[in-house]
C-alpha cells in the first residue's frame, strides 16, 4: 500500500544530512498518519518522529519535556534502547526514566553532540514551556539556549549505515510558535531548520478515514460502496478538523452506536456538544401553518414570510445542505424600509421554532463600528483586557447551538466584522480569542438591514432612493440594486454579497390598507391594555376615525412610525384623563383634538 507521508515528515527526512537541529512548529498537538501494514493509523508527533529517525538510521532516540524528564522513545521492534545511552550522557535512570531541568538539558545537549558511535537523536518536547518570555530571557534560560546555539554550530556529521549518508546527533525542538524560541537561535542559525507541521490536509483525513470506520457499527456487514459513500461523508463532514478530532468522532459513534451510515451525524455531536437534533423535532405542523402566524404579526409582506419559510423547510429537511464545512442551517438577509417587520420576523420564526420569541441571539450593529469591536464579538486575544471573558457572539453560540442568531442593522458594522460573517457563511465555525472553535452548523442567522432606502451624498446630505409610492417589484429592484453597489463597490466585497444569494428578501412599504389593519390591531391592543389595569374604554367611529388619519397620514417610518403617533395622540392622553379624573364606569372617547398636545374628550359611556 503506497502512503504519501505529511510533508513535514519528508522535510524532515531530507535535511536530516545537512542539519543538526530542527525546530517543529504548528500542528504539533495533533496526531499524524502512518502506514501500519496495509492500513494507515495515527500517532502522537514524538512516535512519527521516532520511526522517522530510525527508519534514517538513528540507534535510539530519547525524549525530553518539562515534567517527565528524559526518556527512550520505542524502536520499530517494539523494543526500548539500552539504557546505557541514557547512563552514557551524565543522566540517572529510575524506571526507565530519568529526571532533569532545563540546566541538566544544556549539558545534556553537550554531551550529545560529543557523543561517538551510532547516531542518537534527542528530541525537546513542550519547549515552548522552558521559556517565560523570550524576548527577556531569565540566566538559566539564556545559558540553555547559548549551549545550543554553539552545539548547533560545533556539532559534526558522521557517515552512518550501509550507505555511509552522514548524521548528525540530532536535537529536535517541538514547540507551539516560532517566536516561542529565542530569535538567535531560529531564524539566524544557518544550522537549524525550522519545519511547520500544517493541520492535516482532505488527503490526510482520507488516508486514516477506512481505519477509523472499520470499527464503527455496521461497517462489517456494509459493503464497499456503503464504506466508501461513509469515508466521504467524514471527509466532507470534518473540513478543519484535526486528526485527534476525528479519532474522538470514531470513539464518539461507538459509544452511542452511531451506524457508519450515519457517520456525518456523529460529526454533528462531536461539534455542537448535543445528542438531540433540535432541527429534527420542530413541530411540523407550525411550520406549515406558520405563514397565518406570520401575518398576525407582520402586516403586508407575504412574500417575505414565504420565502422564510422555505428557508426553515430547508434547513429542517436537510434537502441542499452543503456536507462540507459545516455551514448554517439558513441564512437570510432581511432588507427594506424601517418599521416594516424585519426584527419582528425574525422574533416570530424564533418562537415558531423554539416556542419562545425571546430565544433568538440578537446583536445590534450600530454597537460594533469601531476598527476593534470583533474582539466584543469572539473576545480578545492573548494578553488583552478581556480575555478571560470571551467573546460575546462566540459564548452565546457555545451556549445554545440550536438558535437564531440576528445581527440588526449590518451596515453599521465595521467592514473588518464582514471577514467574520464570512468565515461563518463560508464555514459555519469561529476561532474565538481563546482559541475554542464555535460551530454555526445548527444556527439560522438573519442579517437585517436599511441599504437601499437613502443615498448619501459627497456632501453628507441624505436622499430617498426609494419611496412609498413606487410599486413593489420597482422598490425591490432599486434595493437589490443599491445593496449590490455596496458590497461589490463600497465595500469591494462581492464575496459576501455572494454568500447571500437568492436569500435577500426585500421588505416592501407599509401601504395604506395594509396600515389601516396595523393601526386597528394597535388601538384594539392599547384598549385591551387598559381594559386590563381595570378601565373599560370605549372610542366611537368618528373619534377613531380621525385618530387613523392622525396616524397613518405619514408611513415613512413603517409600523414603527403608526406606533409612535397612536401612543401620542391615543395611549398619552388618555393616561392623562385618567390619571387627572378617575372615571367611575365605563367611559366613551367622543372626541379629540389634535395639536402640541393632543386632548381626548372622556364621558360616560
Amino acid at each position: 500500500m503506497q502512503t504519501i507521508s505529511p510533508r513535514w515528515v519528508r522535510d524532515f527526512s531530507r535535511f536530516l544530512p545537512l542539519k543538526s537541529q530542527f525546530l517543529l512548529t504548528g500542528n504539533v498537538r495533533d496526531l499524524h498518519i502512518r502506514p501500519v501494514g496495509n492500513h494507515v493509523t495515527a500517532a502522537p508527533l514524538c512516535d512519527v518522529l521516532a520511526e522517522t529517525l530510525h527508519a534514517a538510521g538513528y540507534a535510539d532516540v530519547i525524549r525530553y519535556d518539562p515534567v517527565s524528564g528524559f526518556e527512550l522513545l520505542h524502536r520499530p521492534d517494539g523494543t526500548i534502547g539500552d539504557e546505557a545511552v541514557l547512563t552514557g550522557l551524565g543522566l540517572t535512570v529510575a524506571g526507565g526514566k530519568a529526571a532533569g531541568g532545563a540546566d541538566l538539558l544544556g549539558h545534556v545537549i553537550d554531551r550529545l553532540i560529543a557523543r561517538e558511535g551510532a547516531p542518537v537523536a534527542l528530541v525537546v518536547d513542550f519547549a515552548s514551556r522552558l521559556i517565560i518570555r523570550s524576548d527577556a530571557l531569565q540566566p538559566p534560560e539564556q545559558a540553555l539556549f547559548t549551549r545550543a546555539l554553539v552545539a548547533s554550530q560545533t556539532a559534526i556529521a558522521r557517515p552512518t549505515g550501509p550507505g555511509r549518508s552522514p548524521r548528525f546527533n540530532s536535537v529536535i525542538w517541538i514547540a507551539e510558535k516560532e517566536g516561542d524560541l529565542p530569535d538567535w537561535l531560529v531564524v539566524e542559525n544557518p544550522r537549524l531548520r525550522h519545519i511547520p507541521v500544517a493541520p492535516p490536509d482532505r488527503a490526510a483525513r482520507r488516508a486514516l478515514a477506512p481505519s477509523l470506520l472499520r470499527a464503527l457499527p455496521g461497517a462489517a456487514d456494509a459493503d464497499a460502496e456503503a464504506l466508501a459513500q461513509a469515508a466521504d461523508d467524514l471527509i466532507d463532514a470534518t473540513e478543519g478538523l484535526l486528526l485527534v478530532d476525528l479519532g474522538a468522532i470514531a470513539q464518539l459513534a461507538r459509544a452511542e452506536a452511531v451506524d457508519v451510515s450515519d457517520i456525518a451525524e456523529a460529526v454533528r455531536r462531536y461539534k455542537v456538544g448535543v445528542t438531540e437534533d433540535a432541527w429534527r423535532k420542530i413541530e411540523h405542523d407550525r411550520i406549515r401553518d406558520g405563514a397565518a402566524a406570520i401575518e398576525k404579526r407582520v402586516k403586508g409582506q407575504s412574500h417575505a414570510a414565504v420565502h422564510m419559510l422555505d428557508i426553515i423547510k430547508r434547513a429542517a429537511t436537510g434537502v441542499g445542505a452543503s456536507k462540507r464545512g459545516g455551514r448554517p442551517r439558513g441564512v437570510a438577509f432581511l432588507a427594506g424600509p424601517t418599521g416594516v417587520g424585519k426584527t419582528e420576523l425574525a422574533k416570530t420564526v424564533t418562537e415558531l421554532l423554539f416556542g419562545d420569541e425571546s430565544a433568538y441571539i440578537r446583536f445590534d450593529m450600530s454597537e460594533f463600528s469601531a476598527e476593534h469591536a470583533d474582539q466584543r464579538l469572539i473576545g480578545a486575544p492573548p494578553g488583552y483586557v478581556g480575555y478571560d471573558v470571551g467573546g460575546e457572539l462566540t459564548n452565546a453560540v457555545r451556549e445554545r447551538p440550536f438558535s437564531v442568531v440576528l445581527f440588526d442593522e449590518i451596515e453599521k458594522a465595521h467592514p473588518r466584522i464582514l471577514d467574520k460573517f464570512l468565515q461563518i457563511l463560508d464555514d459555519g465555525v469561529l476561532t474565538s480569542g481563546r482559541g475554542d472553535r464555535v460551530y454555526f452548523s445548527e444556527a439560522l442567522i438573519i442579517f437585517t438591514s436599511n441599504l437601499g432606502i437613502y443615498a448619501t451624498a459627497l456632501d453628507g446630505s441624505r436622499s430617498a432612493v426609494v419611496s412609498p409610492d413606487q410599486p413593489f417589484d420597482d422598490v425591490r429592484r432599486r434595493v437589490r440594486g443599491e445593496i449590490e453597489n455596496h458590497f461589490k463597490l463600497v465595500l469591494n466585497r462581492p464575496e459576501i454579497l455572494n454568500r447571500f444569494g437568492e436569500n435577500i428578501i426585500v421588505f416592501d412599504f407599509i401601504r395604506p390598507d395594509v396600515a389601516a389593519e396595523i393601526f386597528e390591531a394597535m388601538v384594539d391592543a392599547a384598549l385591551g391594555d387598559a381594559r386590563g389595569a381595570g378601565y373599560d374604554i370605549a372610542m366611537n367611529d368618528d373619534v377613531r376615525g380621525k385618530l387613523r388619519s392622525l396616524c397613518t397620514a405619514d408611513l415613512t417610518n413603517g409600523g414603527r412610525g403608526i406606533r409612535n403617533k397612536i401612543e401620542a395622540h391615543l395611549i398619552n392622553p388618555l393616561a392623562r384623563a385618567l390619571f387627572d379624573a378617575p372615571p367611575d364606569g365605563r367611559v366613551m372617547i367622543a372626541s379629540i383634538e389634535a395639536g402640541a398636545t393632543t386632548t381626548l374628550g372622556l364621558v360616560p359611556g
